[in-house]
């Protein structure tokens, strides 16, 4: 057997410079004993740090129960989950899967179900995964240009900006989807003017409105959702990343008031609802408590504010622990900088450095970072 691994891989992602192998907390450690401070999360999706005693309990336990049943039968960590998340919500029913874009695809069938309207208005700069339908209101052409023609419908609109909003309004719009924050596209977060604007469209259109809060989700922002802190409550939401801490996870929520379109037979999920995952995700709703979003939106502040005053930042934006700080030259450079001091962040564009450390990041975590990109930025 090949020792390679990474030659038997479809090159479907750059080639790795650090290979983990351990994570405990906000530390990773590589294969060759060195460890890192974690500001990625994997991509937001660690957000209790890595092997937290609470997800980790519950599947280990959940494990010596039972793997897999499939959805034709129940299972109790799979119904509880729907109903904390449900509770959360103000009354919702859910749909599981296995990552953000199933979750999407979910979305976009329901719309469709729901409204009788194959129109969809997105963003520009949007991310909403890579599957084809989830590709096709993804507002990147870069990443749709080799895959077209995808399905037919999606129209863009310029984020926080109400006139491409309102010329973007169709008679066959069935869904507005939006992210809070755009994660993949800038860290651009969406101002409450322009949900204002986005919800009376979707109502004057008859479409629902779909919150895609795959990264934004889970405490991330300082709240449980990031709508929490915009005036409005969605008809859809999708969750994935952080739900499980790590183990693949996907969700449509829909609101009660917007029950009813789907159907036995009208979509499914082999893997959904996985009663071990299941299991980790309600540990890591019990944890998401207000102290802890608490220390999330102080420790939000605290990141953005050393961060603007590092040299060649030109503006900094975020919500919570989703931070980006729009650099003069190359975010990749400073992230390649940054893993060989021994952080661990990313990029959102060429030009913008996004965090996203694990929720439970401390103060002392976060000065932590922030000297080690201070060290990079002043070479």
């Amino acid at each position: 057997m090949s020792t390679v691994l990474h030659n038997a891989l479809l090159p479907t992602y750059p080639e790795t410079r650090v290979t983990f192998v351990e994570g405990d907390g906000v530390w990773l450690t590589d294969n060759a004993g060195k460890k890192y401070l974690d500001f990625a999360a994997g991509i937001a999706v660690v957000g209790l740090g890595h092997r937290h005693p609470a997800p980790l309990a519950a599947a280990h336990a959940q494990l010596d129960k039972l793997w897999h049943a499939s959805n034709l039968y129940g299972t109790e960590p799979g119904r509880v989950l729907a109903q904390v998340l449900s509770d959360r919500f103000g009354g919702a029913q859910a749909f599981f899967c296995n990552s953000g874009a199933e979750a999407n695809e979910a979305a976009l069938k329901y719309a469709r179900k729901a409204t009788g309207k194959t129109g969809v208005i997105a963003l520009e700069q949007s991310f909403h995964g890579r599957t084809m339908g989830a590709l096709s209101v993804t507002g990147q052409p870069a990443k749709r240009a080799a895959f077209e023609p995808l399905v037919a419908g999606a129209r863009f609109a310029g984020p926080n900006d109400i006139p491409s909003l309102r010329a973007a309004a169709s008679e066959d719009v069935g869904l507005v989807l939006l992210e809070p924050v755009l994660g993949e596209g800038g860290v651009i977060p969406l101002s409450p003017e322009f949900i204002a604007a986005a919800t009376a469209l979707a109502e004057e259109l008859g479409a629902l409105l779909a919150f895609d809060e795959v990264q934004t989700g889970m405490g991330r922002t300082g709240t449980f959702f990031a709508f929490e802190q915009l005036g409005v409550r969605p008809q859809l939401v999708t969750l994935a990343k952080a739900l499980a801490n790590g183990l693949p996870i996907g969700c449509l929520l829909v609101a009660d008031d917007a029950a009813g379109a789907f159907v036995p037979g009208d979509h499914g999920s082999t893997f959904g609802a996985n009663p071990v995952v299941c299991a980790a995700a309600i540990a890591v709703c019990d944890t998401i408590d207000e102290a802890l979003l608490a220390q999330v939106r102080t420790n939000g502040e605290r990141l953005r504010a050393g961060l603007a005053g590092l040299p060649g930042v030109v503006e900094v934006r975020g919500t919570g622990l989703l931070v980006g700080a729009e650099l003069e030259g190359s975010a990749g450079e400073v992230v390649d900088a940054a893993l060989d001091a021994g952080l661990v962040c990313l990029t959102s564009g060429a030009n913008v450095l996004r965090l996203a450390p694990p929720l439970v990041a401390s103060a002392d975590d976060v000065d932590r970072a922030l000297a080690i990109l201070t060290e990079v930025t002043n070479r």
